[in-house]
């Protein structure tokens, strides 16, 4: 980072670190404006499921870019650097500091380095995905790309199953059309050397009773009708929203097919393997972030920004 003042702050990590309360904190003390870098919380059907501020949070300070998107939409990485190059905009109109926080690392990713390239695809999606292409078929997982990715479907055969396997990575790994990633991308919205990028961690124990108490919370919070006004939606279960951590179990046993203590098993153990990927991704992806507890990481944000 330069000698220069940093004018915007990223506040990253595995879901339940403690990040939200971090950035709304920080926010407080330095006139900032907290954006949604988390891919989930964009959904305003699912406040609750996806631990979103509270109204009551979102009042303390300004914040931008939560539950402004539709649930049966398929919001990409793509839109949310739109939204968010606007955002930013308006933030630097106003002369407050923009902090970005969430857990979805390729938006982070597109923040710095721009949509020039499809981004690695994970080693879970790549592999779940040819397990697919085995057991269903490949005309079954073409039939599906026609759905979301037309264009690409379009020009490949339908028993090509190498190219129908990597078109469907791309979208379930970026939330984008490969026939989107092959127009011009998108260029980085902040210079790195202008940022401070705080990944917040804490020890993997901490981190697992923090993600079962607050799935327990969320329960007690109204998580279950929140899930139950969703699935009277009848939305396609490929949507994103629809995949939410949890969602898919409480909707089981909104089904009658497994008890709640059975979905909050389920929903808890996604969120944790989900938090375990995170904490890898970034390692691998973001090695010049600083690592910090949400204690240490809040008197360094202070300290690099003056106060």
């Amino acid at each position: 980072m330069s000698e220069r003042r940093p004018s915007v702050l990223l506040i990253a990590g595995p879901t339940a670190s403690g990040k939200s309360a971090l950035a709304l904190s920080l926010a407080e003390q330095l006139g900032g404006v907290v954006v949604n870098a988390d891919s989930m919380q964009v959904y305003r059907d699912l406040r609750i499921i996806t631990a979103r501020p509270t109204p009551e949070e979102e009042a303390r300070v300004p914040h931008r870019l939560y539950g402004h998107v539709d649930a049966a939409e398929n919001y990409s990485v793509g839109r949310w650097c739109r939204d968010a190059a606007a955002v930013l905009e308006e933030i630097a109109a106003q002369g407050r500091l923009p902090i970005l926080v969430g857990g979805t690392g390729l938006y982070f990713k597109a923040l710095l380095t721009g949509l020039a390239a499809v981004p690695p695809i994970p080693v879970d999606i790549r592999t779940r995905m040819r397990e697919r292409i085995v057991s269903e078929g490949a005309p079954a997982l073409h039939a599906e790309l026609m759905r979301v990715d037309p264009r690409t479907a379009q020009r490949l055969m339908i028993n090509d199953r190498s190219r129908i396997s990597r078109a469907l990575e791309v979208v379930e790994a970026t939330g984008r059309p490969l026939s989107d990633w092959h127009r011009d991308g998108l260029p980085p919205l902040v210079n790195t050397a202008d940022a401070v990028k705080v990944f917040v961690t804490c020890e993997r124990a901490e981190l697992v009773r923090r993600i079962e108490a607050r799935f327990g919370i969320m329960l007690k919070a109204g998580a279950l009708a929140e899930v139950r006004a969703l699935a009277a939606r009848h939305l396609d279960p490929l949507l994103p929203a629809m995949k939410a951590h949890g969602v898919p179990w409480l909707i089981r046993h909104l089904d009658g097919a497994i008890s709640l203590d059975e979905a909050a098993a389920g929903g808890i153990m996604d969120t944790r393997r989900y938090a375990k990927r995170q904490v890898t991704w970034f390692r691998n992806q973001m090695q010049d972030w600083l690592w910090r507890t949400p204690e240490a990481a809040a008197e360094e944000c202070l300290r690099l920004f003056g106060r």
